[in-house]
């Protein structure tokens, strides 16, 4: 039986003990409805949310996008330390970055290999490695 993108939502929050507000449904379906993964920002999926005809502030998208972070449904990567992308896939994965289009998309994982990393300072361990792989054309 195949799942409508309301459903898919509702599952996704619901997987995550999110309470399922009209807000976050709105999003969540947004999100993921469809079963595909996206790389949004908040600016993004306010516009894709107004777009749709939904009415919701862009302060309720950033909240709503924390949420979800918080609870690992999406994972934010942080592009130029300024630019935060929200990724539904929260498996570890590089990424590619298009400088052109500031698009952010999924870069082959199994073609990555980090042989080393350095050691953290004293009292410290090293939570997550992101890789962003910056594209332009070539000149």
């Amino acid at each position: 039986m195949a799942k409508t993108q309301a459903d898919r939502a509702q599952a996704w929050l619901s997987h995550a003990g999110l309470r399922p507000t009209r807000q976050r449904l709105t999003l969540a379906e947004l999100l993921v409805g469809d079963g595909k993964h996206r790389h949004v920002t908040a600016e993004s999926l306010y516009s894709l949310a107004l777009e749709k005809g939904e009415k919701v502030a862009l302060a309720t998208v950033y909240n709503t996008l924390r949420a979800f972070c918080e609870v690992g449904l999406v994972h934010e990567v942080t592009v130029d330390g300024s630019k935060s992308y929200f990724d539904t896939r929260t498996d570890d994965h590089p990424h590619f970055y298009w400088e052109e289009s500031n698009r952010l998309t999924d870069a082959p994982k199994a073609e990555l290999t980090i042989s080393r990393l350095p050691e953290p300072p004293e009292g410290m361990e090293i939570a997550k490695v992101d890789v962003v792989i910056r594209l332009r054309p070539k000149a």
